[in-house]
């Protein structure tokens, strides 16, 4: 936490994250225009943001796109704002939010790209995320059962018992350990009513030594896409839930 409180001292790092917070996913050529500084400069305060895991960069061929990563900003949130207050906190923030006007961003590069660093082995991880007694747990009573084998099917049962027998969820890539790739479903709409191109989630896990680096790309959306507004504040919460479950083996009694 000592490294998120010295990378957020700097005004410029700070400018930084304002930036991908009103447009996530930029380049370093982006990012400079916004800033009176050499592009040498700009890439050491993202290397120190990077560091601090402030943001998570994400290679696309050979352009680097930088995104706002949550987790650390969270993690104070969570240990200095208790579960009642914090209820509070997060209406007073949707108001505040409502009133300005001032609504998520889903253009420019319409994805969702979040990080966190989770003290336990890649084995365990994969286990998590695809065996449907871990799931139950952190992902509010959710299943999702397949044979993990490229192309198979996901079987989804929801959290009242429903199964979600969706032909078109199925997995796309499955490296055990190490990365994992699905299809979403596209149940909601854009505006007009016209539902959505099905997305894609993908995991990627890194073992770093005694601490599994997860980052979650969640892409392939239209620009104004329901279903990234939608999965950008889930995926947090979830992914918050699945690393207190495999840290602590128990769960919070979070106020939703």
């Amino acid at each position: 936490m000592d490294e998120v409180f010295r990378a957020l001292a700097d005004p410029t790092r700070r400018r930084l994250l304002d930036s991908l917070n009103a447009r996530n996913g930029q380049t370093l050529r982006e990012l400079c225009a916004g800033l009176d500084m050499a592009r040498q400069s700009v890439s050491k305060h993202l290397a120190i943001l990077e560091q601090a895991t402030l943001i998570t960069a994400v290679w696309r061929g050979r352009e680097k796109f930088h995104y706002l990563n949550a987790v650390p900003i969270n993690e104070i949130a969570q240990r200095w704002i208790n579960q009642y207050d914090r209820a509070r906190v997060e209406a007073l923030a949707d108001l505040k939010q409502a009133l300005e006007g001032t609504p998520l961003d889903t253009t420019g590069n319409p994805e969702f790209v979040y990080t966190t660093y989770i003290r336990t082995t890649p084995e365990r991880l994969w286990q998590a995320l695809t065996q449907p007694a871990f799931t139950r747990r952190y992902w509010a009573g959710y299943t999702f059962e397949s044979d993990w084998q490229p192309g198979s099917t996901i079987v989804v049962t929801t959290g009242d018992g429903r199964i979600a027998d969706d032909p078109e969820q199925v997995v796309l890539e499955s490296d055990p350990f190490r990365r994992l790739a699905y299809t979403w479903h596209n149940k909601t709409t854009c505006d007009g009513g016209t539902p959505e191109p099905r997305s894609k989630v993908a995991f990627h896990l890194e073992d770093t030594g005694g601490l599994v680096k997860l980052t979650v790309v969640h892409d392939g959306f239209l620009p104004g896409s329901k279903v990234l507004e939608s999965i950008s504040g889930g995926w947090p919460r979830v992914l918050a839930d699945l690393k207190t479950l495999l840290e602590t083996g128990e769960l919070a009694d979070p106020v939703r």
